[in-house]
């Protein structure tokens, strides 16, 4: 590889991630764009230095909780989006150009985001696991997620248009993942956590004869990265999907 080339793929793009959503999920997709850098540099041989790393900006913002919002619409202090437009004003202010967003349930607002925005791309977390699947020979899925996201129907579209057959746990197991999302991860009871979304976990799979199951909320995977007993389960973080196609817009 001659020096040019070595120069070309050493520019970057300035790249933003719009978290607080919550904090923890927005600092570990941080983690996880870094490492997609990082994969993506191997591939293409880059030499490894701290300079190779993108310019990458991260807002951790107070927003009110995304499934609460869609389940009372209407205007008010509750609703997501005002928050979310001024964090992206300010990323689109630090000269970014492509942004993900650190929330599954928050993508119920993508469309208003990218049309207030359209000089950024605003990644859409369902497309890309869809495609990552549906490229894999994927047939059908189960997604643990947020009643918001369910109610949304944020994955539906985009897996249907894949081809994908998706199934989703009963009212009693989503009111469990619910309880492992508020009352163990945002309350920092990770034993709890796991325990509510390995249950629900395990009875899907089973129950479908399942192989991929879809941890379609950030805060999903902060606690649960295998299933107990079902060690050929495959569970895809969406979060990890989003990060590495925010790298590839990166070194674009």
């Amino acid at each position: 590889m001659s020096s040019i080339e070595r120069q070309a793929l050493h520019r970057t793009r300035v790249v933003g991630i719009l978290g607080g959503m919550g904090p923890a999920a927005g600092a570990d997709f941080a983690r996880l764009f870094v490492q997609a850098c990082a994969d993506h540099m191997r591939s293409l041989q880059i030499p490894m230095s701290d300079q190779a790393f993108p310019e990458h900006w991260l807002a951790q913002v107070p927003v009110p909780d995304r499934s609460t919002a869609l389940g009372s619409p209407g205007p008010g202090g509750h609703q997501p989006l005002d928050p979310m437009l001024q964090a992206m004003g300010k990323l689109a202010a630090l000269g970014a150009t492509t942004v993900a967003v650190a929330c599954n349930t928050a993508h119920a607002w993508h469309g208003a985001l990218q049309e207030r925005f359209p000089q950024l791309e605003v990644l859409h977390v369902a497309r890309e696991v869809a495609h990552n699947l549906a490229g894999r020979g994927v047939r059908q899925v189960g997604l643990l997620a947020t009643e918001g996201t369910y109610r949304a129907g944020l994955y539906d579209q985009a897996f249907r248009q894949a081809g994908l057959q998706c199934h989703i746990p009963s009212e009693e197991e989503r009111e469990s993942v619910m309880r492992g999302i508020y009352d163990g991860v945002k309350a920092g009871d990770m034993a709890l956590a796991h325990a509510c979304f390995a249950g629900v976990a395990g009875a899907l799979a089973k129950r479908h004869g399942l192989s991929v199951l879809v941890l379609g909320c950030t805060e999903i995977p902060l606690a649960l990265s295998a299933v107990p007993g079902m060690d050929a389960l495959e569970l895809v973080d969406p979060a990890a999907l989003l990060a590495q196609a925010l790298a590839q817009r990166a070194y674009a």
